[in-house]
């Protein structure tokens, strides 16, 4: 099978879960004799792809890196390069030697060369339907989401989660053209270093706008932290805290007790393994891949009890109902005093973590494309 691989996550994205996701499913394809992957891609600054295998000896990102000293002219050839990317995606379009198309995301730009050949499509969520009000300044995500799920092949859904909520939305979408396909983690958890963080902390990672919700999770535990000043509250990536959080968590009188530190991959598993606990209060995810980073890690996950989250996290989570402060409050509280509870969820976390695997998803993948094909 020969596959023709879409870039524009790749050009959109430096980091994050769904290029993460198609960087590793990537390598694990590439692997397999049977199939053949194009990936017509000139220049891209996405960490994964880097990291993975695929830019190593690339002449256009040997002269970028000649170029770091002058940000504007690396801007413009940047620029240039990316809408080459795409450029060249076209031209193999119309050429039609492929068996199969895998958009990335949901720009529409392929649709007018891709003819009758199949192609699938991954839904990652359905959060700009589900939660619009974070969203209004986006005029196309949903209207091209839609028309590429209408006209997809077959649908990769990332949870049974994102398909029921796909068919609840859009019921004439044939259900039988819908595969579900879990995402995995890449987290490093044999290369825990030595970095600067407290004894005692509550984690919570990434970004922290909107449906993230961390202000309600914020004041949920603010009377935990009160309670004891050697608990801290670690804020791993996301950058600094903006005006509005910074004082937010001086007017709760916790302006020591907090701390945001962004890092690097490698040092990721550091945070989850010293960590007391991980909590996840997110309002809505169509998977969740840091719930399956902190379970590899070992470290006891609270979350709310909706979405994709029991069907990522299983027996091994510490659900609390969304929305819902004391009852958040409560199940960390359980963990910080009962180291008997703490160590029995890290061994279920470590089980759970081990049901996932990005050669799983790409087997997965595989056979989705197989019956597109």
């Amino acid at each position: 099978m020969k596959i023709l691989l879409d870039p524009q996550i790749f050009n959109d994205q430096k980091f994050g879960g769904i290029s993460r996701y198609f960087a590793e499913i990537n390598v694990a394809l590439g692997n397999n004799k049977s199939v053949k992957i194009d990936f017509p891609m000139a220049y891209s600054e996405n960490l994964h792809l880097k990291e993975t295998y695929y830019f190593k000896n690339s002449f256009p990102v040997n002269l970028m890196l000649g170029l770091m000293k002058m940000p504007l002219l690396r801007k413009k050839i940047a620029k240039k390069l990316k809408k080459r990317n795409i450029k060249e995606t076209q031209k193999s379009l119309k050429k039609q030697d492929f068996d199969l198309f895998v958009p990335t995301y949901y720009n529409t730009y392929f649709l007018k060369d891709i003819g009758t050949k199949p192609f699938v499509l991954t839904v990652y969520d359905m959060i700009h339907e589900v939660l619009p009000q974070y969203f209004t300044r986006d005029k196309f995500t949903v209207a091209n989401k839609k028309i590429l799920m209408e006209k997809a092949t077959r649908i990769i859904a990332i949870s049974e989660s994102t398909k029921n909520d796909i068919l609840k939305i859009y019921p004439h979408i044939e259900a039988s053209k819908i595969d579900i396909v879990y995402l995995s983690h890449s987290i490093k958890t044999d290369s825990v270093k030595s970095l600067s963080l407290p004894g005692k902390y509550i984690l919570f990672v990434g970004n922290r706008a909107d449906y993230k919700n961390f202000t309600f999770f914020l004041n949920a535990v603010a009377p935990l932290l009160k309670d004891d000043p050697d608990l801290f509250l670690v804020c791993a990536g996301g950058n600094k805290f903006i005006e509005k959080e910074q004082k937010q968590i001086a007017d709760l009188g916790l302006s020591k007790q907090l701390i945001q530190q962004n890092f690097e991959d490698d040092e990721l598993a550091s945070y989850y393994t010293n960590a007391k606990c991980f909590v996840f209060p997110s309002e809505y995810e169509g998977f969740g891949i840091p719930v399956l980073e902190s379970m590899a890690c070992g470290c006891p996950v609270v979350l709310a009890q909706h979405s994709s989250f029991p069907e990522v996290a299983g027996d091994a989570g510490i659900y609390f109902t969304l929305n819902d402060a004391e009852d958040l409050r409560n199940k960390v509280q359980m963990l910080l005093q009962n180291e008997t509870v703490r160590n029995d969820y890290k061994q279920k976390s470590l089980q759970q973590a081990a049901k996932f695997s990005w050669a799983k998803t790409a087997e997965d993948c595989l056979k989705v494309y197989e019956k597109a094909v």
